[in-house]
């Protein structure tokens, strides 16, 4: 019997060294158990409890590999869901980098005209429909999109006439261009495409605002210490290609050569001040046809609304204003004026000269202008003053207010007289007065 003793403590402390051997998440193995209890090494006590040890042993590590598998899962999941939202988000980046705005615009419009046969007055309704994409493409470059309503394909205006029995109207490509702005030089903007004007404009004797150039432009701000900085352009700009039809070299091109610099001036906290100047010159200008007509051998060249016919044009502008704060009310006081050296006559100058203010939320604008026959380019100068002729003098009045957020109602009225407007009548000093009531609306 103490043999057998001997025997049984020393298989029961070998498997129990086994046991202690085995990985805690192993414990013992069920195998080794039953050769213990088949050699009498341990009792059925001693068994049942390892036993029950190895169960409980065997059902922690179930949970255990069930949470590590759960877990492998989850992270697998999230990752892909990452991976997957990082894809859409790539996929849409466009979205969040791109703005939309625009406009729609309601006009009751009343033009008289004493020059016209009969003398009747005109009254119509139009509307103006404007939207714009612009969007960041990368840091350095962005573009812009804009298409517009039009009764035609005039470069002065985006109007619509409310008539012919509800038909559709025609929308036009406005603008469309790409902006690269170097990160190297800091306010610098190199702008190709059918753009916005890209010169400072003090009025709009020169350049109708509903005008979008085509060409290449330059473009730099300096900015100087406080609000101060200097700003400069230059741009060039084709008109018409092979204009004279004489070939499709670059010489044949009729051509818009800008150039502009200036500068805003903080002269103290109340006052502040900007000047400039700029060159318009014009190549082939008398090779070109009358917009619109597409004929090459028209006399009228650039030469349009009131212009001599076959009129060179090389444009020399000087324009300021002197902003005023801290008064009862904020006063800005504006000028153009602009002399064309290219003249075939002594009718080669234009200016207008105007103030502005804002009074219990009305903003008011006012100004006169004279603007010989041949001072401007016919084909671009503003359309509304006396139905857009040279040769005209008078004044411009616009009233509006914001009536709600981002809605604005206004009424604009001009008293021209013009040389020009009915020469075909042989009619000249005819009055030209009119009428615009908008209700305007911005998104």
């Amino acid at each position: 019997m103490r043999v057998a003793s001997t025997k049984t403590a020393a298989a029961l402390c070998g498997g129990l060294l086994l046991a202690m051997s085995v990985p805690a998440s192993a414990a013992v193995d069920a195998k080794l158990l039953d050769m213990l209890k088949a050699n009498g090494s341990i009792t059925n006590t001693q068994y049942n409890e390892l036993q029950a040890e190895l169960a409980r042993d065997q059902k922690e590590q179930q949970i255990a590999r069930q949470a590590q598998q759960e877990t492998n899962e989850q992270i697998a999941a999230t990752a892909k869901k990452t991976n997957e939202l990082s894809t859409f988000d790539q996929k849409m980046a466009w979205a969040a980098k791109t703005q939309f705005k625009g406009d729609v615009r309601f006009r009751q419009e009343t033009v008289q005209n004493d020059g016209v046969s009969n003398n009747k007055d005109q009254n119509r309704q139009r509307i103006r429909a404007r939207l714009g994409a612009y969007s960041e493409i990368n840091p350095q470059v962005d573009t812009g999109i804009r298409i517009a309503t039009g009764s035609n394909d005039d470069a002065r205006s985006t109007n619509q006439s409310l008539d012919n029995y509800f038909d559709k109207k025609q929308i036009w490509l406005d603008q469309g261009y790409v902006d690269y702005h170097p990160d190297a030089i800091k306010n610098l903007h190199l702008v190709g495409g059918k753009m916005p004007q890209q010169w400072v404009s003090m009025g709009d004797i020169i350049w109708d605002n509903d005008i979008s150039p085509e060409g290449l432009s330059l473009s730099y701000k300096y900015p100087l210490s406080g609000s101060t900085e200097l700003f400069g352009s230059a741009g060039h700009y084709t008109l018409k290609d092979n204009v004279d039809g004489e070939g499709v070299q670059f010489k044949h091109d009729l051509r818009l050569y800008a150039g502009q610099l200036g500068g805003r001036f903080a002269l103290t906290d109340n006052l502040k001040m900007t000047l400039g100047g700029s060159i318009y010159a014009y190549d082939n200008a008398d090779s070109s046809a009358c917009p619109g007509t597409g004929s090459v051998t028209s006399p009228c060249a650039l030469a349009v609304n009131g212009n001599s016919p076959r009129e060179e044009f090389k444009l020399y502008e000087g324009f300021g204003q002197l902003d005023v704060s801290g008064l009862p009310v904020p006063l800005s006081v504006y000028g153009q004026y602009v002399n064309n050296t290219e003249a075939s006559n002594s009718q080669d100058t234009g200016w207008l000269a105007g103030v502005k203010t804002k009074v219990y939320g009305f903003a008011i604008d006012y100004n006169y202008r004279d603007v010989q026959r041949n001072a401007v380019v016919g084909a671009f100068t503003d359309s509304d003053f006396a139905n857009g002729y040279t040769g005209s003098r008078g004044s411009k009045l616009k009233v509006s207010y914001e009536l709600d957020k981002n809605f604005n109602v206004g009424a604009t009225y001009y008293m021209a007289n013009s040389d020009y407007t009915n020469a075909s009548l042989n009619k000249k000093d005819s009055d030209i007065n009119t009428l615009q009531l908008d209700a305007e609306a911005k998104f």
